[in-house]
């Protein structure tokens, strides 16, 4: 069984940082892609960021590029997102995903097993 855990979360002003962590319990994770997906209020579950089991690649949504960067660390089990730069409307509920297999797409959320509690980010203008 897996759990996640994000943290790092809360209120801060346009063009702030926040990092983000996801905690991940079980040996999976390190064998896993993970994901970050975030969720607006009266909006769709949206992919932000993913990274392979190895850091070897990273993909990002369109909107997120060279503001947030992905990383993990896989002696800690833990996956963080950094935020730069962040404006209003990356208000959301961030939360971090897990897949028993390889997604054939990482940005589909269908392709993920796990999936956290979210952490509250809230970007004031």
């Amino acid at each position: 069984q897996v759990q996640l855990v994000e943290s790092g979360g809360g209120l801060v002003q346009a063009g702030g940082s926040l990092r983000l962590s996801c905690a991940a319990s079980g040996r999976t994770f390190r064998r896993s892609s993970m994901a970050w997906f975030r969720r607006a209020p009266g909006k769709e579950r949206e992919f932000v960021a993913s990274i392979t089991w190895n850091s070897g690649s990273t993909n990002y949504a369109d909107f997120v590029k060279a503001r947030f960067t992905i990383s993990r660390d896989n002696f800690k089990n833990t996956l963080y997102l950094q935020m730069n730069g962040l404006k209003p409307e990356d208000t959301a509920v961030y939360t971090c995903a897990l897949p028993l297999r390889e997604p054939t797409w990482q940005n589909r959320p269908d392709e993920y097993d796990y999936w956290g509690q979210g952490t509250q980010v809230t970007v004031s203008s």
